[in-house]
Formats: structure tokens, sequence, C-alpha cells
């Protein structure tokens, strides 16, 4: 299984740098087995069945960009140097693991100033850096969304700089446990008018947690996609949630995560024989085809990028030639692509 097997040509001009207003009003490609048909977001409840189960990755996305200026004294006086950094991954012991640019203009116990409340003090080894926050609690919270940027995907920030209005649309309308670096993007498209409409049509929901890490925007860069290690990424599945979804199966109805980290989160947890379990942890799991699926029955996602893992886990779930007719079909009817782009829901012919 090569990776040019997941490649396909994307205008440019296809890559969404602004969500849809509203969330619902996005497109949403909606593939059942081989059938595709043009819809949009707000249509889910008529397509959804009662007894239905959406998983939702409830949670919370970060500020994690932050620019500050590094003083420090020379023998020719006070010098200072701008550092951008982008927050991965808060640790054991307080720090926090971090990208920095430039990197070269670093040294150890260095401090960065990001605003008047908010420092941290450099710890740099050979393959890391860490910083250790002045701060901590809700008083680090405030502080770091005052002084932080949303960490949008770089085809967005690549275009445009991140604002104030990211912080809105960068979020689902559920988020609530603080830890991702990005957002589980296919429920970006939900609002309050949609849930209600979804809830009112026999539809149930369960919230599972997977703290989305900057490692889903790695490339693979080996030609055997076999042999590529994923990233890490930290996530719970509770007993309430568990039992949710069994219950769900047990009546015949369908268990439909929203998005590849919620569907990869409750993957991870599901016994051999589709059973939910709670789980608490860590997972790297990788889906390509020929994944033995052990209880995800259909997907919402975006449309995702050429080469990706996530490219290679719906060519798992609907089939390699089938996501190819799939996107073809987007790109000529000129979908909007990746994070703030539209919708697909995806329901493989077993279903």
């Amino acid at each position: 299984m090569r990776l040019d097997d997941f490649d396909f040509d994307l205008p440019e001009r296809l890559i969404a740098t602004r969500p849809a207003r509203p969330r619902s009003s996005a497109r949403l490609l909606l593939a059942e087995g081989d059938t595709i048909s043009d819809r949009r977001v707000a249509d889910l409840p008529d397509i959804l069945r009662p007894g239905d189960r959406l998983v939702l990755n409830d949670t919370r996305v970060i500020p994690a960009r932050l620019t500050g200026r590094r003083p420090r004294l020379s023998a020719q006086g006070p010098v200072e140097a701008k550092i951008e950094v982008t927050l991965l991954e808060p640790q054991a012991d307080g720090t926090w693991s971090a990208l920095a640019k430039p990197m070269r203009k670093l040294a150890q116990s260095d401090k960065i100033l990001f605003s008047k409340d908010l420092a941290a003090d450099v710890n740099l080894s050979e393959r890391s850096l860490r910083l250790r926050f002045n701060l901590s609690g809700d008083d680090f919270d405030a502080a770091l969304n005052a002084a932080g940027a949303m960490p949008l995907p770089p085809y967005i920030a690549g275009k445009r700089a991140p604002d104030e209005q990211d912080k809105d649309d960068y979020q689902t309308i559920w988020a609530k446990r603080t830890g991702a670096v990005a957002a589980p993007t296919a429920s970006l498209h939900f609002d309050e008018d949609l849930m209600a409409a979804i809830k009112a049509r026999g539809v149930d929901v369960s919230f599972v947690t997977l703290h989305v890490g900057a490692g889903t925007f790695l490339p693979v860069t080996v030609e055997d996609v076999t042999t590529h290690r994923m990233h890490a990424e930290w996530g719970e599945v509770s007993e309430a949630a568990a039992t949710e979804i069994n219950s769900t199966r047990a009546n015949g109805g369908r268990i439909i995560p929203v998005g590849t980290t919620a569907l990869r989160l409750i993957e991870s947890a599901a016994a051999a024989d589709g059973t939910m379990q709670a789980f608490e942890g860590t997972t790297d799991i990788f889906i390509y085809p020929g994944y033995a699926w052990k209880i995800t029955d259909a997907l919402m996602t975006n449309f995702h990028l050429p080469k990706s893992t996530l490219l290679m886990l719906v060519s798992a779930l609907m089939g390699s030639e089938t996501i190819r007719s799939i996107y073809s079909h987007a790109v000529r009817n000129d979908y909007r692509f990746f994070s703030y782009g539209d919708a697909s829901l995806l329901i493989p012919s077993r279903i």
C-alpha cells in the first residue's frame, strides 16, 4: 500500500479559510455506499434515523499560539528577540512541551514574556523545548486566553493570521475539557438549532474526549504507509458513554462518530466483539484499508488532505475506489476542503 495511492489533485481555491455561517449551512456530501447526493448539514435530522447515536468529542482548543519577547543582557547592553511559540501539551511536571521560532534565539533558563501577566522559563534539551509558566490553573487559562491566538492549521495560517473571530469559529459549541491544540473540525458545523432538531428526531448523543495534538498535521513521510507511526493523543470514554453506546447497539441503532478524532477513540476503546468499554489513556491507533471495524457504523467528517492518515482512514471505511469517487465529486462540485470546509456523511454499504 503506497503513499501515492492516497494522492489527488486539489485546486487551492477550494481550501476554506473561513467557515460557513450559520455553521449548519455548510454543504454535506452524503455517501451511502456508492450513492452520492448533495445536501446541507442542516439536513441531518432528515437523514439520521431515530435511535441512531452521534458520538461527539468535547475537547476544548486552547489558544496555543503565542508571540513573546526574550530579553537578555549582553556585553553591549539589553537585547531582545521576538519568539513565536506553539504549545503542544502539558507535561506531568507542570511544564508545557512547545515549538518555538526561531529556536536558535533561545538558551537554557531564558525567560519569554508574552504579556504583562504571562511569562515562561525556558528548559531546553537536544530534542525538545519545555516551558514553565508563571501561572497555573484558572489564572493561567485567563492569561493564555488573553495573550494567545487559536492554532489554525498550516494551510489556513499560511493564508491569513488567526484573529479574535477564530476563538469562536475554531471551537465547538459543546467544548468543555481543555487540552486540544487542534479542533475536532467536523463538529464545527453544529449549532444549537441543529442540535435541538437532531434530538427532536430521536437521535441520541454521547460525549467522549480526545485532546487533538499538533501531530494531526504531520505528513506521512514513508512510501509504505503500513510502516507509518501515528502520534499519541490522550482520550477518555467514560463509563456512562460506554453504557450509552452499548445500549444503542443492543437496540439496533447506528453508532456515528462526528469526526475522525471521536472515531479513533471509540475504535481504540472497543473490544474485538464491538462491546464499548470505558477507556482512559493515550491512543496511537492508525486506521488504513484492511482495518477490522469494531463499533463504527458511519462517520461524519470534513474533506482531508492528500496523502494524509485521515484520507487513509476514510478509505478504510468506504473503500479506496469509493473514496476516490467521492473526492472527485467534491472537487468537481466545488465543495470547500479541510478544517473550515464542508462536510461528508459516509455510510458504508455494509450498514
